[in-house]
């Protein structure tokens, strides 16, 4: 019976309790970490992200000689190369929270940049001495270096600077918007900036530093 008192009151100051931290929670709302949190695990499940891409043109000729003869093509193709991020790389400690300045702050993995797409359609091809490539396999071979050669100008153009700045300025926002959209809807007054690791340097890296990783503020 004497427990049982006991019992009682305890059991009523904990209902209390549970009701005011409640309360404070439902005032509050969510926590910008958890809010965070909740967009990483969301983004990390869209694998792969395609926030850019370009087209390119390549003009390349190759040539070979058989029989003192010589022969040569070229070749001018179009394509599609599309930039990709690969989200899954994303994790806890690439994205980090500064409580006292109201930032949230995310590290993007490294861009990747697909195969290009080639537009059939688009190919063209001008030869020189139909003997060789008429009586040899000449023809097939210069077909194979072409489409080779064409392939490796068209990624090493969409790996240019410039391309792959606006790529960068691309994925900064798609990024960005991915994690303030949810805090807006949340009603919080949070900033979010977005980084390559290659950029975290001089004031940047300073305040990457002071920021709190996710992984040691939610368990």
């Amino acid at each position: 019976m004497r427990i049982g008192a006991l019992l009682i009151p305890l059991l009523f100051l904990l209902g209390i309790w549970w009701a005011i931290d409640g309360l404070r929670s439902w005032r509050d709302g969510p926590s910008p970490e958890t809010i965070a949190t909740a967009s990483l695990t969301g983004i990390r499940e869209q694998n792969r992200l395609s926030a850019f891409a370009a087209n390119y043109a390549a003009v390349v000729t190759s040539e070979q000689q058989r029989f003192g003869l010589s022969a040569k093509k070229t070749l001018i193709m179009q394509g599609l190369v599309r930039y990709e991020v690969d989200l899954s790389k994303l994790t806890n400690d690439d994205v980090r929270w500064d409580a006292s300045t109201g930032i949230l702050r995310v590290k993007i993995p490294a861009i990747e940049t697909a195969p290009p797409q080639i537009d059939l359609n688009s190919i063209q091809e001008y030869g020189e001495n139909g003997i060789l490539r008429a009586f040899t396999n000449v023809d097939d071979v210069l077909d194979e270096a072409n489409r080779d050669k064409g392939v490796a100008e068209l990624t090493r153009q969409a790996n240019g600077p410039v391309p792959m700045r606006l790529a960068r300025d691309a994925f900064k926002r798609a990024i960005t918007n991915n994690f303030q959209a949810p805090l807006r809807a949340a009603g919080l007054d949070a900033k979010v900036q977005a980084y390559f690791a290659d950029e975290l340097g001089g004031n940047v890296t300073t305040r990457w530093d002071e920021s709190t990783p996710l992984s040691e503020i939610v368990k």
